[in-house]
């Protein structure tokens, strides 16, 4: 496995993160392909207070008791579960951030939180509320370092401005570069970690028949499989050719992988040994369909 510092922090995460939010209800699996992710060097496990109401934060701390030190937690707050259980309502103020925290500590088993990550984010947020809590947080020794999870740029550039983020989690893939425009330059150049989630575009680029997808019509996504698929070989397949692609940028530090299954787990893991794009095999990916841009949040 290989590792990279996030950012500014001294967190330093394994270039393969395991998004647990893939995970099913069954403990006894999750806890042995947690394990067996941890064998692999992974080091990063992402989780959220909402994926399964709360659940899924108390199957990784199970999963990693005894085993704390080895492991970086990242999860997320701001979505606030309602009072009869229905649904969730966006709540960025400080006073909910600070509750919140509590209930992860609570269900991950632990005092603290290595990388704590505000949920989404709109210009209408109180940020400078938020940022609050997050550096008070941090003070108190609750989290480590504090991040966002945003495909936003102007909330993105609201962050870089005005606060500490040691990272920014978003969408990047073949299919989704709608990045590279403004956000990743910029995150690059203030030295922010970049955590990406999507990399394979729900399967759309490694196994799952071609549909429309984003702005991309189901022809235009059956093209980017396609030249994914051109360049596997022997010591890549298309799981390896889609994450690879991701992680040269030089702006990325870590690909977060949904893993359900110890297949899965394998194949995002021998991405680390399998050979890296030449400059000739990205252009190619890059060429095989129109590059997409946000058209909104600007």
């Amino acid at each position: 496995m290989n590792y990279h510092i996030l950012g500014q922090s001294t967190l330093e995460v394994s270039a393969i993160g395991f998004g647990c939010m893939s995970l099913g209800e069954d403990y006894a699996a999750n806890e042995q392909l947690i394990h067996q992710a941890m064998g692999a060097g992974i080091n990063l496990f992402d989780t959220a207070d909402i994926y399964q109401q709360g659940r899924n934060e108390i199957m990784l701390g199970k999963a990693i008791a005894g085993k704390r030190q080895e492991v970086l937690i990242a999860t997320k707050a701001g979505n606030q579960l309602r009072a009869d259980g229905n649904g969730f309502d966006w709540n960025p103020r400080k006073e909910y951030i600070l509750s919140a925290v509590e209930e992860s500590l609570k269900r991950l088993g632990t005092d603290y939180i290595d990388l704590y990550q505000l949920h989404g984010g709109t210009m209408d947020d109180p940020i400078a509320e938020t940022i609050e809590a997050f550096e008070l947080l941090q003070q108190q020794g609750k989290i480590r370092y504090y991040g966002i999870s945003s495909i936003r740029p102007n909330v993105i550039r609201e962050y870089v401005q005005h606060s500490k983020i040691a990272s920014v989690m978003m969408q990047y893939s073949l299919l989704d570069r709608r990045p590279e425009e403004t956000c990743l330059p910029l995150l690059k150049q203030h030295n922010i970690g970049v955590i990406t989630r999507g990399s394979v575009a729900k399967g759309l680029l490694i196994n799952k028949p071609a549909t429309a997808y984003l702005n991309y019509t189901k022809e235009e996504v059956a093209q980017a499989a396609k030249a994914v698929q051109s360049l596997t070989n022997d010591l890549r397949d298309a799981t390896q050719v889609a994450l690879r692609f991701v992680l040269q940028h030089r702006a990325v530090t870590s690909a977060i992988v949904g893993i359900r299954t110890k297949e899965q787990l394998d194949e995002a893991v021998k991405t680390i040994d399998s050979p890296i794009l030449s400059e000739e095999e990205s252009e190619l990916l890059r060429q095989s369909i129109p590059v997409n841009y946000y058209d909104q949040h600007r």
